[in-house]
Order: structure tokens, then C-alpha cells, then sequence
């Protein structure tokens, strides 16, 4: 029989922040961006904490951040994130999407993060909460610096492909399989699988979720994985994204709701 898995979004669902806005400071500390474009994460963050952002926002904030990222050292931002991933994500982890995701391994189902940020984020968190794989963005990289140029979008249908794509590689039976996310953005993610849940969801997803039946799920706690997390086999790191580039792209996909007509950038 074929076996099920369980796909879940990372930003608002297993974290309860942009993954890659987090690394704003120690990626200025690093030099690798400079006091303006921190100041101006650091409200895209602030506009993504209260309400997300739509398609069209996550597209300018995609291209923008796509561009500011061509020319890091790889390398650089690898050690950025591994030296800093504990301290920053680590306590913002929501206690009931670890317990969710115990309960998934317990029942014997894989475990999967599927997210627009860029895999050198995603890798390490995915590893830090037990995963089994993960489905993220790839950047391009050349001469062991990021291009600028994306290779594969993680984001939309995107997210879709890339689960049936696992599935098959792996025999994942999706009819029988779990998919977590908040935002209307992630619908075809969440319509991939049999089992969809809504977790912490912005306006569009809500109706939905109410429209379909699908179960409305709220995560409210952070927990330090250190105080209840067992040493888990890593996720294996990829020279694949341009941190603060990709998923702020990914975590500004949810909000125009309340401020549809305010640019960002």
C-alpha cells in the first residue's frame, strides 16, 4: 500500500514568522545588505506579521530581493544562518505544529516543509523540527555566488507540482496524504492532497476553508525546540537560496487584504 505524508507550509504555520525576514539583522551584521534594505524588511515583516501580503505584492517583493541578493558569497550565507538559525527561529517554532507533526511521524507518514523561501533557510529548519525532506526555492549559483536568477519558484502551483513530483519519486499516496498552510496563495498545495487543513488563516483561505469544510486549525504558542525536541537525523543543505531574497517574497504572500494599495517597496 502506497504510504501518506504530511506537507507543511513553513512561515504562519510552523513558525510563527517570515523565515527569511528573521535573518534581516545578521545578514546586515554580515554586510551583506545595508541599513536601508534592513529597515525596509524589517516593515515588510511588520505588514506580513499583522496581514500577509496578495500576489502582486510577493511578485515586486520577489523581483527586488531577487536582484539585492546576486553576488552573495554562498558560502557566506550558509554560515550566516547555520551560526544564527538556533537563536533566532528556534523559539518561534509554534508548540502545536510540533505536536502535529510527532503525530505524523508516530503514525508512520513522512514529514515534508514545502515553502517559498530558499533552501538554505528552509533545509535547516526543516531538520531543526524533525522533517523528512523539503520542497523549497533554488536560486542559481555560479562561480559560488548567487546570480540573481531563480531556478525553481517554490510559490502558487509551483508548490503543487513539486509534491506530486515527490509522491511519485517516493510513493506517497496523496489521495491519503496532509497539507498545512495559511494562505489562500497555497490553495493548490492544499488541493493536491485528500486531507487539507487551514492553519492561522488570512481572509481569502478562511472563506475557503468555510466554503469546503476544510478543518480550521490556530497555533497561538512558540516553544524552544530545545526544551522538548530529540536529536533528529539533518536535512541535507543546499547552496540554493538567497535568504532574505526569496522568502520574503513567499512570506509577503498574504497581504493586501488591509493594505492593498500601500507599496512596499
Amino acid at each position: 500500500m502506497a504510504r501518506s505524508a504530511a506537507f507543511f507550509d513553513l512561515d504562519k504555520t510552523v513558525i510563527a514568522t517570515s523565515s527569511t525576514l528573521a535573518f534581516g539583522k545578521p545578514f546586515y551584521q554580515g554586510g551583506l545588505i545595508n541599513r536601508r534594505a534592513v529597515l525596509k524588511s524589517s516593515y515588510a515583516q511588520f505588514v506580513y506579521l499583522l496581514s500577509g501580503a496578495d500576489a502582486d505584492q510577493m511578485e515586486r517583493m520577489r523581483a527586488y530581493l531577487t536582484n539585492l541578493c546576486a553576488g552573495w558569497p554562498v558560502a557566506q550565507v550558509e554560515e550566516i544562518v547555520r551560526e544564527t538559525l538556533h537563536d533566532l527561529i528556534d523559539p518561534l517554532v509554534y508548540t502545536e505544529a510540533v505536536g502535529l507533526i510527532e503525530d505524523h511521524r508516530a503514525a508512520g507518514r513522512d514529514v515534508i516543509i514545502v515553502s517559498s523561501s530558499g533552501e538554505e533557510v528552509v533545509a535547516p529548519i526543516g531538520a531543526m523540527v524533525g522533517a523528512d525532506g523539503v520542497v523549497a526555492t533554488r536560486m542559481r549559483v555560479v562561480d559560488g555566488k548567487y546570480t540573481g536568477e531563480i531556478e525553481f519558484y517554490a510559490y502558487g502551483p509551483n508548490k503543487a507540482e513539486a509534491m506530486r513530483q515527490l509522491a511519485a519519486e517516493r510513493g506517497y499516496d496523496l489521495a491519503r496524504s496532509y497539507a498545512y498552510s495559511d494562505s489562500a496563495t497555497d490553495l493548490p498545495m492544499l488541493e493536491a492532497v485528500g486531507r487539507p487543513t487551514v492553519v492561522n488563516p488570512d481572509k481569502g483561505l478562511r472563506r475557503i476553508a468555510d466554503e469546503r469544510g476544510w478543518p480550521v486549525l490556530t497555533f497561538r504558542k512558540p516553544v524552544s525546540l530545545r526544551s522538548r525536541m530529540v536529536a533528529l537525523p539533518r536535512v541535507p543543505s543546499k547552496p540554493v537560496l538567497a535568504a532574505l531574497a526569496l522568502a520574503a517574497a513567499a512570506a509577503l504572500a498574504a497581504a493586501a487584504a488591509r493594505r492593498r494599495n500601500t507599496p512596499l517597496f
